[in-house]
């Protein structure tokens, strides 16, 4: 076991597959000599060369439909696009071609390639550069979503990423890509692609979190443990495929459920899941299923970043407000702390 970061993980992760798979490509904007914008991509074109690991013009659409030509000949292409909303010029070719070409071709072609975007806020980025677009994605049918929330996890979920006979958009929380953990990626993952983690077991209720709201309903269930509240936190791993199971198991464990997501509120993938435990889960809830998100606002300047992300002092009030039927607790609204 060794510190390691989770950006170091996927450049391990990148590595590996070079390594292990010609077929394998990495490219994008500045991912060549620069090793990318957070250095995910260090050091790969110097050992493999670039014919394997190589810089594109700055041409979102055109990096993904030169991987869509590119998946149809046999090669499994990661493309990096440098920040989240910088995707949106190449959403067309995501959800038009990308998500649909195996259908469209009735299975006689497969996109074997992956879409890596780092995504969220918390860096003091500004818009355009903090965007937490995972709802686009995991709308469409066709993709698979990822989005680690650990070193281990953004090891082994990419490696399934790029063996995956389907596109993957994998989302990687910018702001936890220097957080340190003790990982071992020699050995094999336990929980594999498309399954969910408990992160944390507990009694009284369940935190659904994913992606860069792990560390935050982590941190609010140590603090809820000080007050007698024993809170289970469940790690989503993926977004599509979405793991059912663990969630309502959980949720039927406990009887209540709070869903934390960075991302605005209203239509996103919270809304989702809070849906489908509703479904599945209504007779063992003593409680209705709460979200606490982003604020549906445009992502806002740096220094005010730190009141539109969920903490855990809004993760706390939402379990205050299942336990006792409280009214929602906006006293923190004023003092700017989220």
């Amino acid at each position: 076991m060794a510190a390691v970061t989770l950006a170091k993980a996927l450049n391990t992760a990148l590595r590996d597959a070079l390594r292990e798979d010609e077929r394998v490509l990495v490219f994008g904007e500045d991912v060549g000599r620069l090793g990318g914008v957070f250095r995910v991509t260090d050091g790969l074109t110097g050992e493999f060369g670039e014919q394997r690991c190589f810089d594109t013009p700055l041409a979102e659409s055109g990096i993904v439909g030169y991987a869509v030509g590119l998946a149809t000949e046999g090669f499994r292409p990661v493309v990096e696009i440098q920040f989240d909303a910088f995707a949106y010029p190449a959403f067309e070719q995501i959800a038009s071609h990308v998500a649909k070409l195996r259908n469209r071709t009735r299975s006689r072609l497969a996109l074997p390639m992956v879409i890596r975007i780092p995504y969220g806020g918390g860096i003091g980025g500004v818009e355009h550069h903090s965007d937490s677009s995972e709802a686009y994605y995991a709308h469409t049918p066709g993709l698979k979503v990822a989005t680690p929330a650990t070193a281990e996890d953004a090891y082994w979920l990419l490696r399934d990423a790029v063996h995956s006979p389907d596109p993957v958009v994998f989302l990687e929380p910018k702001k936890l890509y220097w957080s340190k953990e003790d990982a071992d990626l020699d050995r094999r993952r336990a929980a594999p692609f498309g399954r969910a983690a408990v992160r944390r077991p507990g009694r009284d209720a369940t935190l659904v979190a994913y992606g860069p709201a792990v560390p935050v309903a982590l941190d609010a269930a140590a603090q809820a443990a000080r007050e007698g509240i024993e809170l289970e936190v469940v790690d989503l791993r993926t977004l599509v495929p979405f793991d059912d199971e663990t969630v309502s198991a959980s949720v039927q464990r406990t009887g209540r459920c709070v869903v934390v997501q960075e991302a605005q509120g209203f239509a996103g993938v919270g809304a989702e899941v809070v849906a489908r435990v509703q479904e599945r889960c209504f007779h063992s809830l003593a409680a209705p299923v709460l979200r606490v998100s982003g604020f549906d606002i445009p992502y806002p300047p740096p220094k005010l970043e730190h009141a539109h992300l969920p903490g855990v002092h809004r993760v706390l009030d939402a379990v205050h407000r299942l336990q006792y039927n409280d009214e929602p607790d906006v006293r923190h609204l004023d003092r700017g702390v989220a």
